[in-house]
């Protein structure tokens, strides 16, 4: 079978269940694990991430999927050479992925029976789902059960390790400016690490925020995870983003718990690292100091 994937996480699932073979392409985002970036990229971005600013990258979002419907493009001639059996794309979000129906209209050139899979989970319970999905879709079912059941062996030790502690009002903040609450399965990820969630709802989007909401939510640790961004370009744009007036107020900053994360690798996208991205935030709220298989976050004031 020869599989396209227009998602990092479908790449990421893909490979989970060794199916790295029959990768034949991938986005110009795929990066993990470190061998997917050698298949060929399939789409490019119209906007350049790594030379704006936070809220130069949000006007440049707007302008684009106004004009455009989306800030990606698919690379047709690529596609059609390609042929592939099966496409993993997603419905969710056009800023995370090439639009679906773009999508539609490539694979129509296509001649055989080439399968569009769209995968767009909003909560935890359905992004282990969509594990099962391609599994079943790819003939890799009893491997895909098998990995599921182990994120759901390491999520159900971290519920049982923060049980009876006490719960820290969190922000996990989606976007630094302007500022967004984390959606989808990023409140679901706070609870279960043993935060409590006060600016996002789970299974909802995000929500683009405004200074009075945070202050009313009197977040005590701020968690910054902006889409798309590496801990170390998170550190960076925290450290030259101009924040209201009163976010030195929030006692998140007084009392010096705000922490930067790897957005892109734990947080935003829907795959099997989320488990992981749960895993940081229990020692976030409630750190272990010894013991710890990783430390892939920074405290920042």
């Amino acid at each position: 079978m020869k599989i396209c994937s227009l998602l990092p996480s479908g790449t990421e699932i893909l490979y989970a269940l060794e199916l790295g073979d029959q990768v034949v392409a991938v986005t110009h985002e795929c990066d993990y694990p470190p061998e997917a970036t050698s298949k060929p990229q399939i789409t490019e971005s119209l906007i350049d991430h790594e030379r704006l600013s936070s809220t130069e990258i949000d006007h440049q979002v707007s302008s684009n999927i106004g004009r455009h419907g989306s800030i990606y493009r698919l690379k047709q001639d690529l596609l059609e050479a390609l042929k592939p059996d099966l496409i993993v794309t997603q419905e969710l979000c056009d800023v995370c992925a090439v639009s679906y129906k773009e999508v539609q209209r490539a694979a129509r050139v296509l001649e055989g029976s080439t399968r569009i899979v769209s995968l767009e989970p909003n909560t935890l319970n359905e992004v282990l789902d969509t594990i099962l999905l391609v599994g079943k879709l790819t003939g890799r079912q009893r491997t895909a059960e098998e990995k599921v059941r182990e994120l759901r062996e390491r999520l159900d030790r971290v519920r049982e390790r923060v049980r009876g502690a006490e719960r820290a009002r969190v922000y996990a903040m989606e976007w630094l400016d302007p500022p967004f609450s984390g959606g989808h399965w990023v409140p679901e990820m706070v609870e279960i690490a043993g935060g409590q969630e006060v600016l996002g709802k789970a299974g909802l989007k995000s929500e683009r925020l405004v200074p009075e909401r945070i202050l009313e939510a009197q977040p005590e640790i701020i968690v910054l995870m902006p889409c798309g961004f590496s801990l170390e370009r998170t550190i960076e744009e925290y450290r030259r983003t101009t924040f209201f007036p009163a976010w030195e107020e929030l006692p998140a900053v007084r009392n010096h718990r705000v922490y930067a994360v790897d957005g892109s690798s734990h947080f935003n996208r829907s795959g099997p690292r989320l488990v992981d991205g749960v895993e940081i935030l229990s020692e976030i709220f409630h750190p272990r100091g010894t013991d710890v298989p990783y430390r892939n976050f920074e405290r920042l004031s």
